[in-house]
């Protein structure tokens, strides 16, 4: 069955191609291509327990077993001036605050990064393992699953400090080429009926705002060899819904690319995609598929026409504080106590706990907003959360559509994060999600514009301003 419209060259002219781009890139002076360096590691961070999965609330039981394993990987980039950058990539649905601030400053303490030097990128596969209190309200967890899930956590975050230092030592002379790809597997699901999508997409029919674009980061070895290749996309890794673990769609993605890229680390980021799906789904060979089309699309950037990276790494991070709308009182968390919906029950007693214990309900949420300069015109935006694609779109649009690679799921996975006009619409994304992360109440109406002005702030701030403007590491 063909599922969509893809990229249908064979890897044969893939490969000539790339050859052909890599001749070329030798022309480049001795002195520049010594300039730039990169080093890449993986783990594997597959549970050896069988745990609780996350990602669906209908989870009833631990997982069964593996389809395909997960994985960290690590690609730290120094460019001329020995400025480093560290990305790491999961295939987990997402991380909270906690854990990515102490992976942060393990990595501070031991390699000297600071907190804008490191990116913590989820694919946001539904397929992984519950991870510290990410989306902790959506489950109901025995004393024995909570463990599980605690020793998880501290074993993740020891092996991601150690990741960064393996791709550290491998630090080795390295090219640098930026390009893009396209791929219409994301379908929005807020205007697009699950079932209807095939014949609507055959008709040309499909509505609502989408990201097609597939960025492409290329690393190759001075010799022309492909060592890694970063992309991302805009869509939820929603595929699969039974009890085994999988990287869903982007790790079937980045076995293609593993393979036919024998020796290159391929990684990937989460684009906008709070609002987009894989569809249709629901079968292990439809992800598979979608894998193999979206590693055409990386492939096809690859073997076109890529702007090589000169310059230097420019790398900035800020946590800006997010409002809430009003939130609950004491009294309506105890109603919302006798609620017939589990999930404000348990949202509800967590809440109460945390008041009674002397903390109370803050009005906002420090988000993270994060901004890399990879030469002169790359910038590459993370933000938390799971950001609608409004942002990516407005963000392009204000920024160069081109030059601009915006990413989410990022560093901090704390809610879904919708523009304004998901916000006044609600549903899900609006802010019926809110309840599985725990968060008190929705965002206020100036969430988008909050937002938008910080990065525009980070990435005004002045070519050279290496600045950093997070709080310390490990704070």
């Amino acid at each position: 069955m063909r599922l969509h419209r893809g990229v249908t060259r064979g890897r044969s002219v893939f490969r000539l191609a790339a050859a052909l781009v890599a001749l070329c890139c030798l022309g480049l002076s001795h002195a520049s291509a010594a300039d730039w360096q990169a080093g890449t590691a993986t783990v594997k961070i597959t549970p050896e327990r069988l745990m609780w999965m996350s990602g669906y609330g209908s989870r009833d039981h631990p997982a069964e077993g593996t389809s395909i394993d997960l994985w960290a990987k690590a690609l730290v980039l120094q460019d001329p001036d020995g400025r480093r950058g560290a990305i790491v990539t999961l295939d987990l649905v997402g991380i909270d605050r906690d854990l990515s601030t102490a992976v942060c400053a393990g990595i501070a303490e031991k390699f000297k990064l600071e907190r804008r030097q490191i990116a913590l990128c989820c694919s946001h596969t539904h397929s992984g393992p519950v991870v510290g209190r990410n989306l902790m309200t959506m489950y109901s967890l025995d004393d024995t699953q909570r463990q599980l899930i605690a020793d998880y956590t501290a074993d993740l975050e020891t092996k991601l400090v150690a990741l960064v230092g393996q791709a550290i030592e491998k630090l080795a002379p390295a090219r640098l080429a930026w390009g893009s790809g396209r791929s219409t597997i994301a379908v929005n699901r807020r205007n697009n009926k699950e079932p209807d999508v095939p014949r609507l997409r055959d008709q040309g029919l499909l509505v609502g705002p989408v990201d097609y674009d597939v960025p492409v980061l290329s690393v190759r070895h001075l010799d022309g060899q492909l060592a890694a290749v970063l992309f991302g996309y805009a869509c939820h890794a929603t595929v699969l819904p039974f009890y085994q673990w999988s990287g869903d769609y982007p790790g079937f993605a980045q076995i293609e690319l593993e393979k036919s890229h024998p020796g290159a680390v391929a990684l990937f980021f989460a684009g906008c995609a709070a609002d987009q799906n894989p569809l249709p789904r629901r079968a292990v060979e439809i992800a598979q598929d979608y894998g193999k089309s979206l590693a055409r699309s990386v492939d096809a950037a690859l073997a076109g026409v890529m702007t090589p990276v000169e310059g230097g790494l420019d790398m900035r991070y800020a946590e800006i504080p997010v409002s809430l709308d009003k939130l609950p009182t004491r009294d309506d968390l105890v109603k919302q106590g006798e609620s017939t919906d589990k999930f404000v029950v348990r949202r509800a007693n967590a809440l109460l706990k945390q008041i009674d214990g002397g903390k109370p309900l803050s009005q906002t949420y420090p988000y993270p907003v994060q901004l890399w300069r990879i030469g002169p015109e790359l910038q590459w935006i993370t933000l938390g959360g799971e950001v609608v694609v409004d942002y990516a779109l407005r963000l392009k649009r204000e920024l160069g559509p081109t030059r601009t690679w915006v990413a989410a799921y990022t560093n901090d996975v704390m809610a879904y994060i919708p523009s304004l006009r998901v916000l006044k619409e609600g549903g899900y994304e609006g802010g019926g999600a809110m309840v599985y992360y725990g968060l008190p109440t929705i965002w206020s109406p100036a969430v988008e514009e909050t937002i938008v002005k910080a990065v525009h702030e980070i990435v005004n701030q002045g070519v050279g301003e290496r600045r950093d403007v997070s709080p310390p590491v490990g704070k």
